[in-house]
């Protein structure tokens, strides 16, 4: 089942203006085509985020960057016939993906194209929000969050699964530490700037979830080794992989052909250390959160 109609879009404007253009573009487009890729390097996380969520059956969840559906239909399946799962995210492209295996499934999740951070749900419509890595992208995150709750039951549940900081993911840094000496110096990450470590620090993201309303915040590390590149050779599958998607996508593109040769060699060079049983494995870290509305 799905939620408006295919071909549609989602106006660039609001405080995600800029994310809501980036998701919609190439980057919307090659996330989409990887996910079956990412669906198993990222389900250690699913798995976790599936844990703590704790589905009921009957239970009306809302999952939140839900991006090509991969916990929306577990959470879906966990909440039976009597349940409501509905997906929401920003990028068409994924939302699409989503809707084409939802189909091929027979998967009773529905998706949505929508800013979670300000669609007009229904008070109380949700007893369950879930994310894994959808939530770390807004501007505003406490209002954000504060309107999310509201679309959440009186003690409602939170569960959802966001990035430690980068020195704690080996599987993101390693590859962008070996590529720095070769590429044009970078501008410092701003600190809980939208994107995949906003949520990083701990006590923000305590402080970000108790301005917000919640209650009960609990946040948990939790870490897991990642497969970033299998087959027959994994080194490639993970270079390939490691260049189309994530910090050094962007960065790959503004290179020079010298610089990305450079680059990209070393780059092999990090990603071959980590070759264990013919795949390439690294390091994963995050946050498990929970809270009440």
């Amino acid at each position: 089942m799905t939620l408006h109609n295919a071909g549609e879009s989602l106006a660039h404007e609001g405080p995600n203006a800029e994310q809501i253009e980036y998701w919609n573009g190439d980057a919307g487009d090659r996330w989409a085509r990887y996910q079956d890729k990412l669906d198993g390097l990222l389900q250690p996380f699913s798995e976790a985020v599936l844990h703590i969520a704790a589905v009921k059956p009957g239970d009306r969840t809302i999952d939140v960057g839900c991006g090509c559906g991969a916990t929306t239909f577990e959470l879906a399946a966990r909440a039976g016939t009597g349940g409501k799962t509905l997906g929401v995210d920003i990028s068409a492209p994924m939302i699409a993906r989503a809707r084409q295996r939802a189909e091929a499934m027979k998967s009773p999740a529905e998706f949505m194209l929508a800013d979670a951070s300000a669609h007009p749900f229904a008070p109380g419509s949700f007893d369950l929000l879930a994310s894994r890595f959808g939530i770390m992208f807004f501007l505003e995150p406490v209002p954000a969050f504060a309107h999310m709750r509201a679309a959440l039951a009186h003690g409602g549940r939170v569960a959802f699964a966001c990035w430690r900081p980068m020195k704690e993911n080996p599987w993101i840094a390693a590859p962008l530490f070996a590529a720095l000496p070769h590429i044009p110096k970078q501008e410092p990450a701003i600190p809980g700037a939208p994107g995949p470590f906003a949520f990083d620090d701990r006590d923000r993201l305590h402080g970000v979830l108790t301005k917000a309303g919640y209650s009960a915040v609990e946040i948990e590390p939790f870490d897991a080794p990642l497969a970033v590149g299998t087959g027959t050779d994994p080194v490639a599958d993970a270079l390939q992989q490691t260049l189309d998607i994530g910090p050094l996508a962007r960065i790959f593109r503004e290179l020079d052909d010298e610089q990305r040769r450079l680059s990209t060699g070393a780059v092999q060079e990090a990603l071959a250390r980590h070759v264990k049983d013919g795949r390439v494995v690294m390091g994963g870290a995050v946050w498990l959160v929970t809270a009440r509305a």
